[in-house]
């Protein structure tokens, strides 16, 4: 296998201005790229001397020869451990599940985010290979514009949620902010469906994944012959949005001082197109989001101040998952819900051995990474029922870990289902409730009768059919 000095990427692809791109982006991540131009170049190239170093394919869906699930089984096949990303311009869930089953570590829709890309070959690296689990996925499922589809009971959640959706209400700007996963854009995506303009226009860019040479012209628009390339006239985004809502996605990533220059377009109303002599009158509303504290990148000096104050006429952020771990329950049945409505899955229950699992990991990818592992289990799972041996890379990442996960669950005292996914009976339930309030309030009867809203002659009566001792 390649050192991570001479990692090499093969990329099967027949578009020379694509296989270009990707070189340049592989080369960020200290991959040297082969490119070939067809199946059985590929084949052939995999079993050469240089072949035989490759550590990661990247696999273009429409690359001249056999159907590119064929092609993945073939590829597997000659070097089982190497990982095969596909990139597609189909965003059918079916052929992404047909791309797994046939041995894909990843599944990349075109035009690919330069970011996503990079994130795909550094989760599919050597050293990371046991995570391959927790890759991105989630990009398969589409996703909802609705605050009720914002699954959680965690009062910070629930908290941030109330205040997005009274400023969604309003007509002023707003910043979201939060890690990477936690649904930063899902939240901006509702708060203009519930909002005053929700049928007026609305674009969503993503900062990061916008060439940086190509940001101002896509923000602010430019005039025919403004700079060399500039071959025609482009209205920018905020003219387009004129009477709507521009979401900025990623908005930390943007360059000071075309911050500043939004800044200023915000302040006056009137956004100016590069090389343009003179402005258009817009009336935009706009909701940002960030990965990164935005107070702290204005400390650094990274961020216009300016900015920010304008931004933040209401500040909503975003809890982790690890501090909302009693919501994985609840989002990973919704999850597994929304997945069994995609063509080629089933909907699966989960027993509580997976769910301990999955309580027991810290998400660093939040949401997001938690909604992706549920699609890769569901996709090889061919049981009715997800358990904790649907997840043996999480397993593996977590080793005695999953037995804290598994505590924890106890700790909450009712297990719901049995091992094979099943209801447990009602019976059984029952009885492990009265427990968990026998020992929750130290023995004291009346107190336990109460919070469980029966009598006490009830509760003792319950006691003795279900065998259940006092001091419990």
């Amino acid at each position: 296998m390649a050192t991570s000095e001479s990692r090499l990427l093969m990329l099967i692809d027949d578009e020379p201005a694509q296989s270009r791109l990707v070189s340049a982006l592989a080369a960020r991540e200290g991959y040297r790229t082969l490119v070939a131009g067809d199946c059985d170049g590929a084949v052939e190239m995999l079993a050469s001397p240089e072949g035989m170093q490759v550590s990661v394919i990247l696999l273009d869906q429409w690359v001249p020869g056999d159907d590119a699930c064929t092609l993945i089984r073939q590829l597997k096949a000659l070097r089982p451990a190497v990982p095969v990303l596909m990139l597609t311009a189909s965003t059918s869930p079916l052929l992404a599940v047909e791309a797994m089953r046939a041995g894909a570590t990843d599944y990349l829709i075109k035009p690919v985010a330069p970011e996503r890309l990079l994130q795909a070959l550094r989760g599919a690296t050597p050293r990371a290979s046991a995570r391959h689990e927790l890759q991105p996925l989630a990009e398969k499922m589409p996703a909802s514009l609705d605050f009720d589809a914002m699954v959680g009971t965690a009062p910070p959640f629930r908290t941030a949620l109330a205040k997005a959706a009274t400023a969604a209400r309003g007509h002023g700007h707003a910043l979201v902010e939060g890690e990477t996963g936690t649904g930063k854009e899902m939240l901006l995506r509702a708060m203009h469906a519930s909002s005053p303009r929700a049928k007026a226009p609305v674009r969503i860019v993503n900062i990061s994944a916008i060439p940086a040479s190509s940001i101002e012209s896509l923000l602010f628009g430019h005039e025919q012959g403004a700079f060399p390339g500039a071959f025609e006239k482009q209205i920018g985004a905020l003219q387009n949005c004129d009477g709507g809502t521009l979401v900025l996605d990623e908005i930390d990533r943007l360059e000071m001082t075309l911050q500043e220059r939004l800044a200023k377009t915000i302040t006056s109303g009137i956004v100016r197109p590069t090389g343009a002599a003179h402005g258009f009158k817009v009336d935009v509303r706009v909701f940002a989001a960030s990965d990164a504290k935005i107070d702290a990148l204005v400390e650094q000096g990274t961020f216009s101040d300016e900015l920010r104050d304008l931004l933040s006429a209401t500040r909503v952020e975003l809890p982790p998952l690890r501090e909302r771990t009693a919501d994985i329950p609840a989002l990973t049945r919704y999850f597994l819900s929304n997945i069994g409505k995609q063509p080629g899955l089933i909907h699966h229950s989960i027993a509580d051995s997976g769910l301990a699992l999955l309580e027991a990991y810290d998400w660093p990818g939040n949401v997001r990474q938690l909604q992706a592992v549920l699609f890769r289990a569901a996709v090889f799972c061919e049981e009715e029922s997800l358990t904790a041996t649907s997840f043996p890379q999480l397993a593996e990442l977590l080793g005695d870990m999953g037995d804290r996960g598994e505590s924890r669950l106890r700790g909450l005292g009712v297990m719901l289902y049995t091992d094979d996914g099943n209801l447990r009976p009602l019976e059984e339930i029952e009885a492990d409730v009265i427990r968990l309030a026998i020992g929750h309030y130290r023995g004291r009867m009346t107190e336990v009768a109460r919070r469980l809203g029966i009598g006490r002659s009830t509760l003792y009566r319950k006691l003795g059919d279900l065998g259940i001792d006092n001091a419990a």
